[in-house]
């Protein structure tokens, strides 16, 4: 077993998967700490890298394209305090870090898996039930269905309507993108047959985005859907006969008690309000 623990968080490798667990450090960002802990299987990865600083360094996993569904959500837009495949590594453990990339270098040659794409998510998403309000808007998803709510900042003739509600099975696709500027970013959701050009502003499928702290957790609500999705790269037939929800939320009983126990843990530290805490808690009470 390798590990390498840092402020940043803290990589542990098994030989047949990493587990990738974010530190609580005050600077390890809002959407890594609401991602919690990944495990990353040997098979959904391409490679991995540490580049040395003067004062610090950085490990790098590279996953095999289509693999993660968050990668795929986001396409390649996550700044890089965000990226949960990096780590900053301190200067006095440089070769610690080293001894890392060398164990799982080793497994991926020993164990003979390709670089090359995939046509199916081998990571399952972010656990659900989410709700994220940023921008203009709050974005719910339980797995079933997106749920979008409008604040006083929406344009009238978006929240005039009232919200709305998609389910899974109407959604072609789903993409986030940051604020970059002075160009706003959004999480738009595509509904079969209402395909649309409008801006983020006046579209009553998107959330608009200006750049605030909460932004980057609409990347999670974009890869929770993106996970339950036909899988973009699938050949056609498989895509054909493939339903929305064929990657199923965790309904197994253990799985929704830890899902409780990482709500109230959010909740105690202002990640979720009071009341996106009971939503996501009555959504998850549902299921059980």
């Amino acid at each position: 077993m390798a590990e390498i623990i840092q402020k940043d968080g803290t990589w542990t490798f098994d030989g047949d998967a990493l587990r990738l667990t974010p530190g609580r450090d005050k600077n390890v960002s809002l959407l890594r700490r609401t991602l919690g802990e990944l495990t990353v299987p040997l098979g959904a990865l391409a490679g991995i890298s540490f580049e040395q600083g003067k004062k610090s360094g950085r490990l790098r996993l590279r996953l095999r394209d289509g693999a993660d569904p968050l990668l795929q959500a986001t396409g390649g837009r996550l700044a890089e305090p965000n990226d949960p495949y990096q780590l900053t590594v301190e200067s006095d453990r440089y070769g610690v870090a080293e001894y890392v990339v060398d164990e799982v270098r080793d497994a991926l040659l020993l164990d003979r898996v390709p670089a090359d794409p995939v046509d199916g998510y081998l990571l399952p998403g972010p656990s659900v039930p989410l709700s994220v309000s940023a921008g203009d808007g709050t974005a719910s998803f339980d797995g079933e269905q997106v749920r979008l709510e409008w604040n006083w900042k929406t344009e009238d003739s978006k929240s005039a309507a009232g919200a709305r509600s998609l389910a899974l099975t109407d959604l072609t696709t789903v993409e986030w993108h940051p604020a970059v500027g002075l160009e706003n970013g959004y999480l738009r959701f595509t509904v079969r047959g209402a395909e649309t050009k409008a801006p983020p502003k006046y579209d009553p499928n998107s959330v608009e985005l200006w750049g605030f702290k909460k932004d980057p957790l609409m990347a999670l609500v974009a890869a929770a859907v993106q996970a339950r999705l036909p899988h973009p790269t699938a050949p056609e037939a498989a895509r054909a006969a493939e339903q929305p929800a064929a990657i199923a939320p965790e309904d197994d009983h253990d799985a929704l008690l830890r899902r409780l126990r990482e709500l109230g843990d959010l909740h105690k530290s202002g990640v979720l309000t009071d009341e996106e805490f009971a939503t996501a808690k009555r959504a998850v009470l549902k299921r059980m």
